[in-house]
């Protein structure tokens, strides 16, 4: 795998200072900004909407991978398209035409992405894998940050890994959920090319040092 990404999770930034902890964190070495949205109602907790994503948005000039974990979710797309989402993604359990929504994600000028949690089964991405441009796989429960990394996971990433490979097609392979520098490098080497890590990153006070070896971790891989 030539190009590897870190996406850092502003679930973990300190939001009373959030344009400048993003900045920091671009500054630091990210590729992209992931933006976890929760509705407590798909998951239980509650975090943050299109307002947010749009005041962000001056501050970087990486892509912002936006995070559905709202239900129903047709509804928001927009909203995020318009605040300055570069990929959006959510879960096929919170839409009623998987197809469509994806449709519709592509209609609003952005990358489409589908979510997987742990014990969703992958049978989905027989229907839409050429509408995709990201498969985000979880690697814990979705709801809150912090949480450790769910090995089983990487059976799953190396499914996917194959899927895409036979597929031909360009599509990112992202993995969230206690991504560490300690476990970065298996989880490539299950074929996972995008990483998000909040409290790996945003707990620590260098986010270049936790950024820098995470880089170390790959390129050996």
């Amino acid at each position: 795998m030539s190009t590897y990404r870190i996406a850092p999770s502003i679930l973990s930034a300190d939001f009373a200072r959030l344009g400048e902890e993003v900045k920091n964190v671009v500054a630091a070495g990210a590729d992209i900004i992931h933006f976890d949205v929760m509705d407590n109602h798909y998951v239980p907790n509650l975090t943050i909407g299109p307002l947010v994503c749009e005041a962000i948005r001056p501050h970087v000039q990486v892509p912002i991978d936006v995070h559905l974990m709202v239900k129903p979710v047709d509804r928001m797309i927009p909203d995020f398209a318009k605040a300055g989402a570069n990929i959006i993604s959510f879960h096929p359990e919170a839409s009623e035409h998987i197809d469509r929504t994806l449709q519709l994600i592509h209609d609003q000028g952005c990358k489409a992405g589908l979510v997987f949690n742990p014990a969703t089964p992958l049978h989905y991405l027989e229907h839409v894998l050429d509408k995709l441009d990201l498969i985000l796989i979880m690697s814990v429960n979705p709801g809150f940050g912090g949480q450790s990394f769910i090995t089983q996971a990487l059976k799953k990433i190396a499914t996917v890994r194959q899927m895409i490979d036979a597929s031909g097609r360009e599509i990112m392979l992202e993995v969230d959920g206690g991504i560490k520098v300690e476990n970065i490098a298996d989880v490539a080497r299950a074929g996972a090319d995008t990483f998000v890590a909040g409290s790996a990153i945003f707990g620590k006070p260098d986010y270049k040092s936790v950024i820098d070896a995470m880089r170390d971790r790959l390129a050996a891989v």
